[in-house]
């Protein structure tokens, strides 16, 4: 897995052994099978993570009590190659409203053979967040941001 860090930019990327679509619906559908279940902002235990598959749809986490948090908008949806979505959280790691505060999160998915896709991850935009953006740049580029993911990611195509 290759990660590097820019001004404004975090991009990371992982081969994984799964067919393009199989790697998308994982990613998408399936986020909540490798996503880490202690790294969300609800309050409530979580009981599923649902990614909305469409342009104005939403990630967003359920908790057990029946509430939800909504953090992130599907801004571009092309399966199996493609989506973008936002990332509404401040630089406090809270919810943010100000939706010109969020950065975007591109992902692409690229066949390299039948079996082997390659996955490649952009959060950019990160200045958007303002002063402190620097902080959330090295969140999701720290051992506990995309490359964890990522990694928990190739690991549930393994299973």
């Amino acid at each position: 897995m290759a990660t590097q860090a820019s001004d404004t930019s975090v991009r990371t990327s992982v081969t994984v052994n799964a067919p393009v679509e199989r790697a998308f619906t994982v990613f998408t559908d399936e986020i909540g099978t490798w996503w880490d279940p202690d790294h969300h902002l609800i309050d409530a235990e979580l009981v599923e993570m649902v990614f909305e598959p469409r342009v104005g749809g939403t990630v967003y986490d359920k908790g057990v009590d029946g509430s939800e948090c909504h953090w992130a908008r599907v801004l571009e949806f092309e399966p199996p190659h493609r989506f973008v979505i936002s990332w509404d959280i401040s630089t406090e790691w809270k919810l943010e409203t100000d939706l010109a505060r969020t950065s975007e999160v591109q992902v692409t998915f690229t066949e390299q053979g039948p079996d082997e896709t390659l996955v490649e991850l952009e959060h950019r935009n990160l200045d958007r967040h303002g002063d402190g953006w620097e902080g959330v740049r090295e969140g999701v580029h720290g051992d506990q941001g995309w490359p964890l993911y990522l990694d928990r990611y190739a690991e549930q195509l393994r299973a």
